[in-house]
């Protein structure tokens, strides 16, 4: 319906955002003080929630009624201990989706809009009752034209515009709280929120989940009991995804019999061991594999699915992650300090001895309690080490957290008694011979010679250049961006600030002369031109002062980067 000129407000922002942005900040409002958004430099007690506020729970539960990208926003939240305190954090942490279905004929027009072709031509039968919904998408039972049993997970209609729609009111409230607020400064919450963005987006492509699929099922064949759903291709599109049916039990809620009649404990190791090489061998982080994303099918394995949220590590990042993780099991407290930083950013408030001190403490109470403590709690708390002491830690270190401590979670519903430390400890040592062999491979021999050779044909021309100029005196180095650094800039303020002194003190100097000078024009007795030149002199003194007291300051420093 086209809605009239005269019935926007004058700023042409339609009144449907305006309530919208209305409705987050009261949300906002609401949880001012709860320590949500506001980093972890509260004192304990305000974890938890003040007279009127909200508890942790009503956080969670207004999160959910506010729609899909908040319910989204919880769960990358539930990722970032160094944004929301631990009683929060583990409310969302245990956020469960309860969104009502969407009529079938409204489905039934996405996916023949997707396919395009109708249902009864693509599938034999197509279950109207969905086997699950969620504020994205919800998922059918369904089966193929040669009779395949499938699961059809099918986007809600325009769930993309209004997700498009929250971001963008988003972005307003989190570019002014980086630039009035503390936290904000620390965390940057802009670029957060645009990482968070990508991540939205990419989720909404199931073409892109699909791939997904494909490639964790390669890369986990060589975990026979654990099993990943083949995507139907001919039955895929950007807004529908057809795999092969999971059927099975969740992992929390497996009966008593069934664990007498089968073991857990080695699909619990084969998961842990497969997601230790997905994240250090192949680079990617499943963020989300919890208890609802697993099943154990009727044949003994260990179903994995929804790989909409998968994270990509760099190789650099990967490597220091690792060590990181190799320091920690061996208790190595300095080790996992030193990783962190060169991973994360140093403010200007970093405070370098209590982050080592505290780092050493977490990493000991770690190797002390084997078996008790979570490696996923353990790597958050790092996160949350970091942010009390001035260092913005790198999000892949949230996301291996969120993982493991996810995975910890799986764990212990297949396998209660499962030491998962020590289970890491022995794949750590596989995970090394997996990445030597990767390291290995033809084309990256072949791209290591290609570097070697070009050293070897450039390097002799470029030492006889360099030699050339030092031998005609010509030999120069030449600092850039010396011009629009700091140090230029205080220079000229100085050198502003010397030449008003010295035009101050000259106006002074020539109203003392003036003074004994008779004039026709008096004012007070005095010559009107030497009580001018007077004021004007007093009043440039006066500003050099208070332009000194008022913004002369220490330096602060910079934030620095680890080594890259």
């Amino acid at each position: 319906m086209h809605m009239e000129p005269a019935t926007e407000p004058a700023n042409g922002t339609p009144p449907g955002k305006m309530a919208r942005r209305a409705t987050i900040l009261r949300f906002l409002f609401r949880y001012r003080n709860s320590g949500v958004f506001s980093g972890l430099a509260i004192a304990p007690s305000a974890e938890v929630a003040t007279v009127g506020e909200g508890s942790p729970a009503e956080f969670v539960n207004e999160l959910e009624a506010m729609g899909p990208t908040f319910v989204k926003l919880g769960q990358m939240l539930s990722t970032r201990p160094d944004i929301v305190p631990p009683a929060y954090a583990e409310a969302l942490e245990r956020m469960q989706e309860d969104v009502a279905a969407v009529p079938f004929e409204v489905i039934r027009t996405q996916v023949e809009s997707e396919l395009g072709v109708r249902i009864g031509k693509a599938f034999a039968s197509f279950d109207e009752e969905p086997l699950g919904c969620a504020s994205l998408a919800q998922v059918h039972a369904a089966v193929l034209r040669d009779g395949r049993p499938v699961a059809v997970k099918v986007q809600r209609p325009d769930v993309a515009q209004r997700l498009l729609n929250d971001l963008e009111l988003l972005r307003g409230f989190a570019g002014a709280a980086d630039r009035i607020t503390r936290i904000g400064r620390h965390v940057h919450f802009a670029e957060w929120l645009d990482e968070f963005a990508r991540t939205l987006m990419a989720e909404l492509d199931y073409v892109a989940e699909a791939e997904n699929l494909e490639r964790f099922r390669t890369h986990l064949r060589h975990f026979p009991r654990l099993w990943v759903p083949q995507p139907h291709w001919d039955y895929c599109a950007r807004r529908v995804l057809t795999m092969e049916l999971a059927s099975g039990v969740r992992v929390d809620q497996i009966p008593p019999l069934r664990r007498t009649e089968q073991s857990m404990t080695p699909l619990a190791e084969d998961l842990l061991r497969a997601y230790l090489d997905q994240v250090f061998v192949h680079g990617e982080i499943h963020a989300d594999p919890h208890p609802g994303n697993l099943r154990v099918t009727d044949d003994g394995r260990l179903a994995i699915f929804d790989l909409g949220m998968v994270a990509n590590v760099p190789p650099r990042q990967r490597d220091r992650l690792l060590k990181l993780l190799f320091a920690a099991v061996d208790g190595r407290g300095e080790k996992v300090a030193e990783e962190s930083i060169a991973l994360g950013v140093r403010l200007e408030d970093y405070d370098e001895p209590r982050y080592l001190r505290e780092v050493g403490q977490l990493i000991s109470r770690y190797a002390a309690h084997r078996g008790s403590v979570s490696e996923g709690r353990t790597v958050l708390e790092l996160v949350r080490i970091g942010t009390r002491c001035g260092l913005r830690t790198s999000p892949e270190l949230s996301l291996l957290g969120k993982a493991l401590l996810n995975l910890d979670t799986v764990c212990q519903c297949l396998s209660p008694g499962l030491d998962t430390q020590q289970v890491v400890e022995r794949h750590l040592q596989h995970v090394m011979r997996a990445r030597l062999r990767k390291s290995l491979s033809s084309p990256n021999l072949a791209s290591e010679l290609m570097e070697v050779q070009a050293l070897l044909s450039d390097g002799p021309r470029k030492l006889s250049d360099i030699l050339s100029l030092v031998a005609e005196n010509r030999f120069q180095i030449r600092v850039t961006g010396l011009e629009e650094s700091r140090l230029m800039e205080n220079l000229q303020k100085i050198a502003n600030r010397i030449a008003v002194g010295v035009i101050a003190a000259s106006l002074i100097l020539a109203s003392a002369m003036i003074m004994r000078i008779p004039a026709q024009f008096t004012l007070l007795g005095y010559p009107l031109l030497a009580l001018m030149f007077f004021l004007l002199g007093v009043g440039l003194g006066c500003g050099i002062v208070v332009s000194s007291l008022l913004s002369d300051r220490r330096a602060r420093r910079r934030e620095e980067h680890g080594p890259r």
